[in-house]
């Protein structure tokens, strides 16, 4: 990776050296495949959720683990704001699906075809 003159030279921690990159981009990549997994095979609209919220931690992982060895804090900042919209959407989304099962008894997202014209 190429270093950034802008910012002061910072020494990584060493906890975070005994770790290589490699580990977090596998560690995250296996996450969002599983996130993909659930939110393509799964009928319940709870794992749905669960699963892109599993989808946006592994991007958040990838961003801290990429800010951290560059040295660099925007990404931990960007991992922040992404983290506020998350926690708007688990709001908004938890409310959308309270709603639906209030009328129909149901989470099931097969059962929802109600909803279309």
């Amino acid at each position: 990776m190429f270093p950034n003159p802008s910012l002061p030279e910072v020494a990584i921690p060493e906890v975070i050296k005994s770790i290589p990159l490699q580990g977090y981009i596998l560690l995250a990549s296996l996450l969002f495949v599983i996130g993909i997994i659930g939110v393509l095979t799964r009928k319940n609209a709870i794992v749905i959720f669960m699963s892109v919220e599993l989808m946006l931690n592994a991007a958040n992982l990838l961003l801290v683990a990429f800010s951290t060895y560059r040295s660099d804090p925007a990404g931990q900042v960007f991992v922040f704001f992404i983290m506020a919209v998350a926690a708007a959407e688990v709001a908004v989304g938890l409310a959308i699906i309270v709603m639906i099962y209030r009328n129909t008894r149901n989470t099931d997202t097969s059962f929802l075809n109600k909803l279309k014209w």
